[in-house]
């Protein structure tokens, strides 16, 4: 049985509905142009789904790893892979055999932890198209080794089950400096340097999809670039971080010095994710990658009691599975 996805807006029957009123086939959702309703606004034909809010390495029982899911007629593109993201696939209802595009946004365990085993365990069910992953060094490496760890199990299955081999469905892009990323029928996706000391590259990425852009803005500190790559975007997707609980937190920590000073080279506070989503003018700011997390959870209220004084437009305080 489907575990339904939380949702603030009914889209699949908007759609339907939209669509039926445009007297638009269903076949006509291939095409790589927008979807006009009568009104002339665009038909909703990209998903956004949050499949792990949480923030930093350690698991947490409130809350999944960092993962996203982008759906665009029916095509996943998938943004960072902590632990866990192919259960929270599966509870948001998705087809693993529908990713097409993976992309990391840096190489901290928290992003990349189920990079492998997403596609593996895919692999292992519908998966059996290509799958181009994106992302910073050493993610070729990365991947041979993955391969390699796992080569008994996917000789063993390609065997006795018939699967097609795993490598060749695999292909890898490493990243090193902004730009276009890459662009089909569906999305153009742009990528941003970050700064996420002491991990470089970390890219953010905007998609620009048929009917909204979305943009995610990984694991950084306030960054110019991602103002820039933010502009006017339908939908930004930041970090979070909440100062008061936070130096709560790590007051107890032998090295609390060090560490605040970490948290705050590298990550975007409550105040100042408001005042970057205002100056890139986005219209809806979704919470995401709470720190700090765990038990007791910091409730929805504080957060966007938090970020609200700097920010005017549509706020969200981001849940697992919920879909925007």
């Amino acid at each position: 049985m489907r575990t339904p996805v939380k949702s603030d807006r009914p889209i699949d029957h908007t759609r339907r509905r939209l669509l039926q009123a445009a007297g638009v086939s269903l076949a006509a959702m291939a095409c790589p142009f927008p979807v006009f309703a009568r009104d002339g606004a665009p038909a909703a034909r990209s998903r956004l789904i949050l499949l792990g809010t949480a923030g930093g390495p350690t698991p947490k029982a409130d809350r999944s790893a960092p993962a996203n899911a982008i759906v665009v007629d029916g095509v996943i593109y998938v943004i960072d892979c902590g632990n866990g993201v192919g259960r929270q696939m599966v509870k948001a209802g998705l087809d693993l055999g529908a990713i097409r595009n993976v992309f990391i946004t840096h190489q901290h365990s928290d992003h990349n932890a189920d990079y492998g085993n997403l596609l593996l365990l895919a692999w292992a069910g519908p998966l059996h198209s290509r799958v181009d992953t994106w992302g910073p060094p050493p993610l070729k490496e990365m991947t041979r080794l993955f391969l390699e760890m796992n080569d008994y199990d996917i000789r063993t299955r390609i065997a006795d089950e018939g699967r097609p081999p795993l490598a060749p469905l695999i292909v890898p892009h490493e990243l090193t400096a902004a730009g276009v990323v890459m662009q089909d029928a569906r999305v153009k996706v742009t990528a941003a340097l970050v700064q996420h000391p002491p991990v470089a590259p970390a890219f953010a990425y905007r998609f620009d999809c048929p009917d909204r852009s979305i943009v995610f803005s990984g694991d950084t500190r306030p960054s110019a670039n991602l103002v820039a790559l933010a502009r006017g975007a339908d939908v930004l997707v930041h970090e979070v971080m909440y100062l008061p609980a936070l130096n709560k937190l790590i007051a107890t920590e032998p090295n609390a010095s060090r560490l605040r000073e970490h948290l705050l080279a590298s990550h975007t506070t409550t105040e100042q994710v408001g005042r970057i989503a205002t100056e890139a003018g986005v219209k809806t700011l979704v919470l995401t990658h709470f720190v700090p997390g765990g038990y007791p959870p910091i409730p929805d209220e504080v957060w966007r009691d938090a970020v609200a004084p700097h920010f005017k437009g549509r706020l969200i305080v981001g849940h697992d599975l919920l879909e925007i």
